[in-house]
């Protein structure tokens, strides 16, 4: 049997993404669904209730600084699919600012009758355009898709660039070097020889140098991966004094070799482990490391942060100096540059701590970051590190709207935005507890519960996880959460389980490949905590998650059905004997393993597809996911829904005809999803 096929898998035809035959039947799934959750009064005012918060023009405006303007893309019920506007930093402060339009998704969809999504813009700095912001890469997705189109666009003429640099469909990107150059990576066609320019992960395998005004044909080749990497990129470093080109080449997930592209075409391995993350900023060379790493007569411990100097390190030299060294509670969770300072955030037993760093000769002084919270999670981000020390500083928690303030390191923050509250938050608390999982490991989640909880085990509870790709869940203020669940009386449990990355690397690496199984005990675990502290019991217990988090609740659902009352599976992983066949699963094989060799031995224990069992019984379940999803192939929950419910099983399918890997296209859309999940749970679980 070829790999590429399944002649024994009955729902193989599901496979087909437009389909008719599986077109029909999704929208068989749907009306059924529909007809059970969505046909009543309490549905379309928790609908309409979603929908006014996703819409809300009391949301913080996220900005991003593009020469003198502040940028924000924004949707809401008049802008289905957003607006991309400007407006000064004065104006920004106040409390209702006035924006400048610069392009509005929704005409343009009407003008060229399509279906564009907003996928971002990359300007041109302007010192390389005569100093003017004048020039931007806009990227636009049909439907949601991870493929989109890149088109040039003019900020001061809030116009396409007749003839401007125009990549068609695919996955990939464009980047800038100058005013008349890019770097372009996508899908070419075949090349000379016939082989395929993406890699069977379906990424782009070839970058080329592309000049305005010629073909993109005839773009000179910078670099060629290997069919089976994963993505190949390169980019250009415009910060005067230190102009660098770079090659990216990504093997896998968090493997990846660095080259710095001399003058004359050639390419320098910038030789630090392909398991670390490699940044250069201006002298700098920073080493973000998953493993020990021995570097001249020092052994590097692996979650550390080192920095040295790039040209230094180019010459051979190995001279580094430790910005963060892991202990048992804490792991690195970021940082980012300002124009003089390097700003680092910490998480210590899941609670963020933020500090700055600041190069001196022969040295780095350090001090703490002034006027942060002490508890919940913290986002730090660079205004303008060409320009500016100051930072982006957002704050939020399970119960405190996100607030966004703009700091300077050693001065109290400028509150200039605060989320409204979306849900009465007042008679909930937050608390973090650890549970010992199967093998011993501690394990941390938040619970959200009402103040006065009986603690009688009647609780409807929500145990939501991911545990997948370093990935960390840290609380965040979700105003559809509180409204659909919290407000209702409702808990709301999170688990930082192994596989994720609360921890550093070693918490990631703990549940890789033939360690998956760690990340379900993990998730057990925390589910038999929440009973055995009379929180709930299984009747009245939940679990959802989505993409990794989806292939979690599937094996909630076949390996632990008997702790779990309903369980929400979210654009999910689930065939894993096919996975790296679908669409960039090919990319996911250092997480999970290569099910074509003998790592099927260990995969098929966490393969829900085939863990299913006809003569067993299962909670009820309801699986989401999107037609538009190019990352995680729909037909994982398709292939489940259709099997277990010709088992006869209490199972229900949604699948949105656009979204992408989000789910959705637009708030309408989200609101109408999110509202399924949450009647469906309120259902089968009390509320």
């Amino acid at each position: 049997m070829s790999p590429q096929t399944q002649v024994d898998d009955p729902y193989a035809w599901l496979e087909d993404v437009t389909g008719e035959r599986a077109l029909d039947w999704v929208r068989a799934q749907n009306a059924r669904t529909e007809a059970e959750l969505a046909d009543t009064p309490p549905f379309r005012q928790l609908e309409s209730d979603i929908r006014a918060i996703l819409d809300s023009d009391a949301r913080i405006p996220d900005v991003e600084k593009i020469g003198d303007h502040y940028y924000n893309f924004w949707k809401d019920r008049q802008h289905e699919r957003g607006l991309w506007r400007r407006t000064t930093l004065d104006e920004y402060r106040k409390p209702n600012p006035q924006w400048e339009t610069v392009l509005d998704l929704d005409a343009l969809n009407r003008e060229e009758d399509e279906n564009w999504v907003w996928h971002g813009a990359l300007s041109l700095k302007p010192w390389l355009q005569g100093g003017e912001t004048r020039r931007c890469l806009v990227s636009l997705s049909r439907g949601g898709a991870d493929a989109d189109v890149t088109r040039e666009f003019d900020l001061i003429d809030k116009r396409w660039i007749e003839d401007g640099f125009f990549r068609p469909e695919a996955k990939g990107a464009l980047g800038w070097i100058d005013r008349d150059t890019v770097y372009v990576y996508t899908d070419f066609g075949p090349d000379a020889s016939g082989a395929p320019t993406m890699t069977s992960s379906g990424y782009p395998r070839v970058v080329k140098r592309w000049t305005r005004g010629t073909p993109i044909e005839s773009a000179q080749v910078v670099f060629e991966g290997h069919r089976d990497d994963m993505y190949i990129a390169a980019f250009h470093d415009p910060t005067p004094g230190f102009e660098r080109d770079y090659v990216s080449r990504t093997l896998a997930f968090y493997n990846d070799e660095l080259y710095l592209r001399r003058d004359d075409g050639t390419l320098a391995k910038i030789d630090a482990p392909n398991s670390a993350n490699k940044s250069v900023h201006r002298q700098w060379l920073l080493l973000e490391l998953r493993e020990p790493y021995q570097a001249g007569t020092t052994t590097w411990p692996a979650g550390s942060l080192i920095a040295t100097s790039f040209d230094d390190f180019m010459a051979g030299k190995r001279e580094f100096t430790a910005l963060f060294t892991p202990t048992a509670r804490t792991s690195l969770a970021g940082y980012t540059w300002t124009q003089t300072h390097l700003v680092i955030n910490v998480l210590d037993d899941v609670r963020h701590r933020l500090s700055v760093l600041t190069p001196m000769p022969g040295t780095w002084t350090r001090q703490e970051f002034t006027g942060a919270p002490s508890f919940g999670t913290l986002a730090v981000s660079a205004v303008d590190a060409d320009e500016t020390d100051a930072v982006w500083l957002i704050a939020t928690d399970y119960l405190t709207p996100t607030t966004l303030s703009l700091a300077q390191p050693g001065k109290t923050p400028e509150k200039l935005k605060a989320m409204p509250a979306f849900f009465d938050g007042s008679r909930n608390v937050i608390e973090q507890h650890f549970v010992r999982s199967k093998d011993g490991t501690c394990v941390p989640y938040f619970l959200v519960r009402p103040k006065e909880l009986a603690l009688d085990g009647k609780a409807p509870t929500l145990l939501y996880g991911y545990g997948g790709f370093e990935i960390s869940l840290t609380p965040a203020y979700s105003g559809s959460v509180g409204k659909a669940w919290l407000e209702q009386g409702g808990v709301y449990a999170v688990a930082n389980i192994r596989g994720g990355g609360e921890y550093g690397p070693r918490w990631h690496q703990a549940a890789l490949k033939a360690n998956r199984h760690r990340a379900y005990e993990d998730f057990a675990a925390v589910a038999q905590d929440l009973v055995a502290r009379r929180i709930t019991s299984a009747p009245h217990l939940g679990v959802q998650g989505g993409s990794n988090g989806g292939l979690l609740t599937g094996n909630m659902l076949t390996q632990y059905p008997e702790l779990v009352g309903a369980v929400v599976v979210q654009v999910p992983l689930l065939d894993m004997k096919r996975y790296s066949h679908l669409l960039a699963g090919a990319s996911w094989m250092a997480e999970y393993g290569d099910p074509d060799t003998a790592d099927w031995d260990f995969i098929r224990t966490f393969s829900p597809y085939h863990l299913f069992d006809a003569g067993r019984e299962y909670p009820p379940a309801i699986f989401m996911t999107s037609t538009r999803d190019d990352r995680v192939h729909p037909a994982h929950a398709r292939k489940m829904a259709a099997r277990m419910l010709e088992a006869g099983k209490d199972v229900r399918y949604y699948e949105n005809i656009e979204g992408g890997h989000g789910g959705s296209a637009n708030n309408a859309q989200a609101a109408h999803m999110s509202a399924l999940a949450f009647t469906f749970l309120r259902h089968r679980l009390g509320s």
